[in-house]
């Protein structure tokens, strides 16, 4: 099978392959690539393979394309360059070794054929030859095309050496598996079950950078239910896999809260790809294991898991290296407030109750809103439009309520400085206790987010604690 016609229209690609020849240096296009190149999906990192130096031909490439020389890791042989839209690799041909205890292996020099048995899977270890004889053949020791055609994840040499040398693989074959809606052969997905525990090896910021991936597949649940009957999720996402089960008592069950998740996951991904977004979903109902209790009156509960939610964020954040910035503090507030917009339908919405709605969720509404919708998982159609109905007229007086109150991202009319002048004291917390009185004023409605307003109800406030103004507060 060849391939010349498809990858004549790279001129890149054609630049690297006449410095090769001129090297005398076997160079082959590979990895994912190819993969993506016979998919007919786009794909902007470019991988090549030589028989050789690749940090040589990098460097000559550099030179010819008069680009900043590569950026280079001469532990790994590898070096980097970036022309365009393109970002490519240059390699040269090795085999590794590995020792138990660690994912990094012991690199040498190799053929081609050693390389192809050093890559993950049989769909990643085809390669295209850059050659003049024979510009375009591909390269298939290990039938990648016909699993391609198969929709069939497969490792090239036995898939427990394969994942006891590095078992990072094991979270790619699942995010590969979910990404292109393939499944894994059932050998492989075995291998993966008896090699689960290896995961721990891995450092904490790749098997994240790969579950980000997985989460940001547009059907993140059946990523996620290959780790969990894998076995993997319970060794790096213990939280997450408490949420599994249902239990019984006196015929009362509540749902498995751990595919009720999966669920909200899959209901956000419709409608957002906001990465953070769906870490909000995953973490939403987190504490309802920690929170659940059984009562003959009401039957299973689960009170104040939002809060206990919230409160485990930072924690499940510092453990699994995400950021511990605005994103975790967005993911934080999202759960502990997931709660309340469902409250609100359930009874008459009031001016007050939104207001504080928007005032505690500020920019986040919107994206509280999605998650709220995404939660409503019910089987009963009739309950889930009712909901859905009942969200929209929140929304709508949230949009009324934002327009006259702007409390959204509210900044108080009078600031502290403001009082301190105004009455001539020094600051204290009776200034705090009179910013948050025009605060709680503002969103119960008594007076609107104006500043004469709230100037006239500083002044009315501030007589009855015995304080007297210094200077006309009107001026």
């Amino acid at each position: 099978m060849n391939f010349a016609t498809q990858i004549i229209h790279y001129q890149v690609i054609n630049q690297v392959a006449a410095v090769a020849q001129r090297l005398g240096m076997p160079t082959y296009l590979v990895g994912g690539f190819v993969r993506d190149l016979i998919l007919n999906r786009p794909n902007k990192d470019i991988d090549f393979v030589c028989v050789g130096s690749g940090i040589e031909l990098a460097t000559e490439v550099a030179a010819v394309l008069e680009l900043p020389p590569p950026v280079v890791f001469r532990n790994f042989g590898t070096a980097m360059l970036k022309t365009g839209e393109f970002e490519l690799e240059f390699v040269g041909a090795r085999k590794e070794s590995y020792r138990a205890d660690s994912r990094k292996p012991w690199v040498e020099d190799g053929t081609l054929e050693e390389d192809q048995q050093r890559r993950d899977f049989t769909i990643n270890a085809m390669a295209i030859s850059l050659q003049a004889q024979g510009f375009g053949d591909l390269i298939d020791p290990f039938g990648g095309i016909g699993h391609l055609r198969k929709k069939v994840i497969q490792t090239p040499l036995d898939p427990v050496i394969t994942f006891s040398d590095d078992p990072l693989r094991m979270m790619r074959a699942i995010r590969f598996a979910n990404q292109l809606d393939f499944d894994i052969e059932p050998e492989t997905f075995a291998a993966i079950i008896s090699q689960a525990e290896r995961i721990r090896i891995v450092s904490a910021e790749r098997v994240i950078d790969e579950l980000n991936k997985i989460i940001l597949c547009p059907v993140p649940s059946y990523g996620f239910k290959l780790l969990f009957h894998s076995g993997l999720l319970r060794h790096f996402f213990p939280e997450l896999v408490a949420l599994h089960g249902v239990e019984y008592v006196d015929n009362h069950a509540h749902k498995d809260n751990f595919f009720h998740t999966l669920q909200v996951l899959d209901n956000v991904a419709r409608v957002s790809d906001d990465l953070w977004l769906r870490w909000a979903a995953i973490l939403h109902d987190i504490a309802k294991p920690a929170t659940k209790r059984f009562s003959p009156q009401h039957g299973w509960t689960f009170h104040g898991h939002e809060d206990r939610g919230a409160r485990m964020v930072p924690g499940i954040f510092r453990r699994l290296k995400l950021p511990l910035n605005e994103h975790m503090q967005f993911v934080q507030k999202l759960v502990r407030l997931h709660l309340r917009p469902i409250a609100l339908v359930k009874k008459e919405v009031t001016d007050s109750a939104v207001r504080r709605l928007l005032f505690e969720a500020g920019d986040s509404v919107d994206a509280l809103m999605i998650l709220c919708r995404a939660d409503i998982t019910s089987k009963n159609h009739e309950k889930v439009g009712r909901y859905l109905r009942n969200f929209d007229l929140v929304e709508h007086k949230m949009t009324e309520v934002e327009d006259k109150d702007r409390v959204r991202n509210f900044q108080p009319p009078v600031t502290g400085d403001e009082i301190i002048r105004l009455y001539n004291i020094p600051p204290g917390r009776i200034i705090g206790d009179l910013k948050d009185e025009i605060k709680e004023a503002i969103l119960e409605g008594v007076i609107r987010n104006d500043r004469e307003e709230a100037l006239r109800f500083l002044v009315d406030i501030a007589a009855k604690k015995g304080l007297i103004l210094s200077s006309n507060p009107y001026e």
